[in-house]
This record gives C-alpha cells, structure tokens and sequence, in this order.
C-alpha cells in the first residue's frame, strides 16, 4: 500500500498541479503587463506634477520674498530673489518694478540695467505677438 502512494500522483493532483502553475503564470503576466503600462504613463504624469511642485515652490519663495519686503522695503536680497522668482515664473511685467528699485539703490550695476532693457524688450515682443492674436 505504501508503494502506491509513492509511485506517482493520482490525476486529480496532476489537474490541480496543472492549473495552479497556470493561474501563477497568468497572475505573473497580468503583473507584468500593468507594470509595463505604468511604467510608459509615468513619464508623463511626472512631468506635470513637477512643474506643478516647481510653480508652487516659486509662488512660496515670491511671497517670502513680499513679506520681508514689506519690512524692509530696501533689502536688496530679497529683491535680486523676488526678481528671479518672477523670472522663472515668466512674470516679466512683475518682475520690473523690484529691478527698477535695485537700479536706483545700485546705479553702478550695469547688469541691472542691461536685464531691465532685455526684459522690456522681450515683453513689447510678447505683447505684439499676443496683439497679433
């Protein structure tokens, strides 16, 4: 009696062993086919949420730059960083007026200048091209 349990499994095992390796692979395959879908939408999904989060970020630091301004209205720090956050946010016409107080604060700063001429340049641009529209 001992030697036929040992011989080989009775055919209801074998289906058993058959359609469990059939329902790992499938399982496996399913996996494998959602992570290869994710991984192709990923890219996209990250690229807005990052320039959300970077836009979030660069309205914060414009705002923190407000409120020290608005203690102290001559803090030429918090101007040069006021002015960059709304030159990476494309604020063009925001961006002009701390510039212009950093020129009267620094007339020797020929770089102020120069950026100030080139952000007004670039907005008479992008206003007649928006005028074309």
């Amino acid at each position: 009696m001992e030697q036929d349990r040992d011989k080989s499994p009775k055919p209801i095992q074998r289906i058993l062993i058959i359609i469990s390796g059939l329902a790992f692979a499938a399982s496996s395959l399913v996996g494998i086919a959602e992570l290869f879908t994710k991984a192709l939408q990923a890219p996209k999904d990250n690229a807005k949420t990052a320039l959300a989060a970077s836009n979030s970020q660069l309205e914060a630091k414009e705002q923190g730059y407000k409120l020290v301004l608005q203690r102290e209205p001559d803090n030429q720090i918090a101007l040069q960083g006021l002015v960059q956050a709304r030159l990476q946010m494309n604020d063009l016409q925001g961006a002009m007026a701390p510039l212009e107080k950093l020129i009267k604060l620094n007339p020797d700063r020929a770089e102020y200048k120069a950026l100030l001429t080139g952000i007004k340049q670039r907005a008479d641009r992008e206003s007649k091209v928006d005028d074309r529209k």
